[in-house]
């Protein structure tokens, strides 16, 4: 597969925060008696790769969406605080492959998080010496599709690729045009996807510049 510059889904794709995340959203919930459920690792892989408004509303269906915006807010605080001490699961292969790409393409994240998360990601992992550009929802309140044209067309690339890892990342990447490689040890499924991996470690072997 020829490309360019290759643009990267975060969570599922390159590192495994959930626990961390499960463990920040739930302090903000036992803040409010009555508010919800604890949530429950299952229910949170399931928002993986949904806009942060999106998970909002799912999470707290009772609320105004003032409401929801306000303790999105407070959840995601608390994460960026417990991530940047505890980090995550950077995925097998993850780091080995992305020095390798990066002295032959540019490599760019591209995520539905909340401003701040990639930022997060980077820092604690050290990943950030490997990442040429990033961006999110939370930072332009734009689709994944159009973020994901939105950061190629910032780093003129004309044959960029976009590896995800849910249905989701396949529709974002199907909207902006750009081939779809599936990160299938991730959080979710894919639909007759372009390419298709089992690692991380896998991509190389895709890719000629």
């Amino acid at each position: 597969m020829k490309t360019d510059g290759i643009l990267l889904d975060l969570d599922g794709t390159l590192w495994d925060a959930v626990e961390g995340v499960l463990v920040a959203w739930n302090e903000v919930i036992a803040r409010h008696p009555g508010l919800r459920p604890p949530l429950t690792a299952e229910e949170l892989r399931g928002y993986m790769g949904l806009p942060m408004d999106e998970i909002a509303r799912r999470m707290f269906p009772r609320q105004t969406e003032g409401e929801q915006a306000q303790l999105m807010d407070a959840c995601c605080q608390r994460e960026h605080e417990y991530l940047a001490v505890h980090g995550g699961r950077v995925f097998d292969g993850v780091e080995q492959t992305l020095a390798q790409l990066s002295r032959r393409f540019p490599l760019c994240i591209v995520s539905n998080c909340e401003d701040g998360y990639i930022q997060c990601f980077l820092q604690v992992t050290g990943l950030g010496k490997y990442i040429t550009d990033f961006e999110s929802f939370g930072a332009t309140g734009l689709s994944k599709g159009e973020n994901i044209q939105l950061v190629a067309r910032r780093n003129g690339l004309q044959a960029p690729i976009y590896v995800g890892d849910t249905a989701g990342d396949q529709q974002a990447a199907r909207q902006a045009g750009v081939p779809f490689v599936f990160a299938q040890y991730g959080f979710g499924q894919a639909h007759q996807p372009d390419h298709t991996i089992g690692s991380m470690a896998d991509l190389p072997g895709l890719l000629q510049a």
